[in-house]
């Protein structure tokens, strides 16, 4: 079967616009799936965000007693010096 010049003309038309799709396609899943990740990052940050938080109270909570046992050590032995 012998193509006119129409018929292939046509015929590249239409295979360039069959990868045209495709290759939109692909995008289309390539950004859903950076989307997924993203959001998954984010969720990951709010996690650590959060234990962070904790440990920054936690360590200033331990910061405080430790100033308040070493001043009384301070004064306590302040008294037996006399």
């Amino acid at each position: 079967m012998v193509l006119t010049i129409e018929q292939a003309t046509l015929s590249i038309i239409i295979a360039a616009l069959a990868a045209i799709i495709f290759s939109l396609k692909v995008l289309v899943n390539l950004d859903r799936r950076i989307g997924r990740i993203d959001h998954n990052i984010e969720s990951v940050v709010k996690r650590v965000e959060s234990e962070e938080i904790k440990i920054e109270a936690e360590q200033l909570r331990l910061e405080r007693a430790l100033s308040a046992v070493s001043k009384r050590g301070s004064s306590n032995s302040k008294k037996k010096r006399r």
